[in-house]
């Protein structure tokens, strides 16, 4: 062990926080409140702060320059990375992971082995699952024509979200307040999500899609690349769509890749399918089931395989005008 590391009954001597006697390693530049609680076998690196009333749990590695607010409690055998950041009040369970840099505001849950990965910047009152992994970046398998994209931004997630158990967050995507993800969400990169956002469990959205405000996307729907999801649109569960007319072949595709637009207001019912490109207009009714393979008009309802139009939409269905 270096010398600029000491012992708990080094630092009692010093007149520092009377900590236990069992094993603990403190950097003589940490700066420690003495009402501080530190557990045996944790490490405290060089220039770490934390605040009044902060609890560490068994084994703790608390690394270079990292920051910890007041009142917040760490469980067993979590790491801070370097310059991570962490608000005042947060709660965090056993085993999880914070990478350097990362920024997590006050008052935030996160539940045993998750993994926050470098430079995420997560609002304040947060909940965070079990096992979920946020920021994370990507990588494309070795037959893939697209390549992952090695300098994307962090990850940022406005005030009092969701992330639901085992959910998977990709770096370089945008979050407005009150975002919800469900247990076993994905999220790719390059994304923007509105506030008050819902993607339900094991429903899946793929890269450079918008999703706007309000909008709710049901369990287990694909939301495919490269489409525009407007504000207050509904999707039910097992939604499909499609962003590729020639499905992986010739190199026109690379031209024409686009998913469908769906437009303010519009629903789609369970087990629709969507073929790239259509606009799906304001206040659009898809049956369930439907194939929708063209363009539709405003506020009308459309079934079947493949999809015609039926009705209009009754007037007391619309959403009031902005």
């Amino acid at each position: 062990m270096s010398d600029q590391y000491i012992k708990a009954d080094q630092l009692i001597k010093a007149e520092r926080p009377a900590y236990q006697s069992a094993p603990v390693y403190i950097d003589t530049t940490a700066t420690i409140p003495a009402s501080v609680k530190v557990s045996p076998f944790c490490v405290i690196q060089a220039h770490v702060t934390l605040g009044d009333q902060v609890t560490l749990g068994v084994g703790c590695v608390i690394e270079e320059g990292a920051v910890i607010g007041a009142g917040t409690s760490l469980g067993h055998h979590v790491t801070v990375a370097a310059g991570a950041i962490l608000g005042e009040g947060c709660q965090i369970a056993a085993h999880v992971s914070i990478g350097s840099e990362a920024r997590i505001g006050a008052r935030t849950r996160i539940g045993e082995h998750a993994a926050i990965y470098p430079q995420a910047v997560l609002g304040e009152e947060g909940f965070i699952g079990s096992s979920a992994s946020v920021g994370r970046f990507p990588k494309a398998a070795a037959t893939s024509t697209v390549k992952a994209q090695t300098d994307l931004p962090p990850l940022k997630m406005g005030n009092g979200y969701t992330i639901g158990c085992s959910a998977v967050l990709y770096a370089g995507t945008t979050y407005g307040d009150q975002a919800f993800l469900g247990d076993g969400a994905l999220v790719r990169e390059r994304c923007t999500i509105g506030k008050n956002v819902v993607i339900g469990s094991g429903a899946a959205v793929e890269n450079d899609t918008r999703i706007g405000d309000y909008t709710k996307i049901q369990t287990g729907s694909y939301i495919t690349a490269y489409m525009e999801l407007e504000e207050r649109v509904f999707i039910a569960p097992m939604v499909t769509t499609t962003n590729d007319n020639y499905m992986g072949r010739t190199e026109k595709r690379f031209k024409s890749i686009k998913g469908p637009t769906i437009c303010r207001g519009a629903r789609i019912g369970g087990g629709a399918i969507l073929l790239p490109g259509i606009r799906v207009a304001p206040e659009t009714f898809v049956a369930a089931g439907a194939l929708v393979t063209k363009d539709t008009e405003a506020k009308r309802v459309v079934k079947g395989f493949p999809a015609k139009e039926l009705r209009e939409v009754s007037e007391e269905e619309l959403l009031p005008e902005d």
